[in-house]
């Protein structure tokens, strides 16, 4: 986020192996300084690429719901954040700060004991717009913010968790009441992301929506009384149409689980590797180096595999 006098935020960086996109776009951009920088939750797709941004950028401060997390993915961002003289702190529900004429408050933080729902929420006011970033809060998370009293009504709406039928729920919707929405989301992504449902919800509501997966990069210009949307590509796209002729994945062979991100998870989807006996989220960078003798998709829960001999992968840590 650019602010008119030329303060910026960075809100999340995608997994490890977008450092060198977030290196590259930051340089292009002429972003040598971040004053914020935010890791809405501890998982690697939103946190890993971070590093690769402060390769490029030095920052003032930066927030997380969390100080530690046992994967690589977040030893790296801490270490990245370090580097430039600050530590990584928890902000507090409720606080506020202001970036140029812009108001921004933290509005969720630490909501449940699960790593999705413990993302930062975060609204900024600019003029007569409003702007609300989720992260991967889930339904749980948006009801406890739903009942603090904040403010949430906004122009603009991160939607939450990728599009999963675990976030942006009905009275979600109506209380932030979005004219916009965007869905920021791998294209053919193999947890169905974004589902029919919250597409759905999204159409009822008569929100002009946008998606990365079919769109590409995504910018959004506020002048304080309205805003723009610039895509890369497809603006005419058909963004509810389902998980999108882009897909690789198809309607009938989308998987029924939801990203496994708790032990509880009672359908979990992993990759295992069959020789060195870990399992990984499907994901996980490391899932993706492994050779297709050596390969297996697994449908079932954690504990499972674990009863099984198998061993969580230390860098996506499912």
């Amino acid at each position: 986020v650019v602010f008119p006098n030329g303060e910026t935020m960075l809100i999340d960086g995608g997994n490890a192996e977008d450092s060198n996109l977030m290196y590259t776009y930051l340089k292009k951009q002429g972003v040598e300084h971040l004053d914020y920088v935010i890791g809405t939750h501890a998982h690697e797709d939103h946190i890993g690429g971070i590093a690769g941004a402060l390769r490029y950028a030095d920052v003032d401060r930066a927030y997380c719901p969390v100080t530690s997390y046992s994967t690589k993915a977040f030893s790296n961002f801490v270490k990245a954040v370090e580097n430039h003289g600050t530590s990584l702190t928890v902000p507090d529900l409720g606080s506020r700060f202001s970036l140029g004429s812009a108001a921004c408050q933290i509005v969720g933080v630490n909501s449940t004991d699960d790593t999705n729902s413990s993302s930062i929420v975060l609204r900024i006011v600019y003029g007569q717009t409003s702007f609300l970033f989720t992260g991967d809060a889930e339904t749980d998370a948006e009801a406890v913010i739903l009942n603090s009293g904040y403010s949430l009504q906004s122009t603009v709406l991160k939607v939450g968790h990728h599009g999963s039928n675990s976030s942006t729920g009905y009275r979600w919707l109506r209380e932030i009441a979005p004219e916009y929405a965007v869905i920021s989301v791998g294209k053919g992504n193999t947890y169905g992301h974004p589902t029919e449902e919250v597409l759905s919800r999204l159409r009822d509501a008569d929100v002009t929506t946008f998606r990365t997966d079919l769109q590409g990069d995504i910018i959004c210009t506020s002048d304080g009384k309205t805003v723009t949307f610039q895509v890369s590509r497809n603006k005419d796209a058909d963004v509810f149409d389902g998980i999108g002729g882009n897909s690789t994945q198809k309607p009938e062979n989308r998987p029924t689980a939801t990203e496994p991100d708790t032990d509880s998870s009672p359908a979990c989807d992993y990759v295992l590797n069959t020789n060195s006996k870990k399992f990984h989220y499907p994901s996980c960078s490391s899932a993706k180096k492994i050779s297709k003798k050596n390969r297996k998709d697994y449908h079932g829960t954690r504990e499972e595999l674990i009863d099984d001999g198998y061993d969580p992968c230390k860098n996506c840590d499912p």
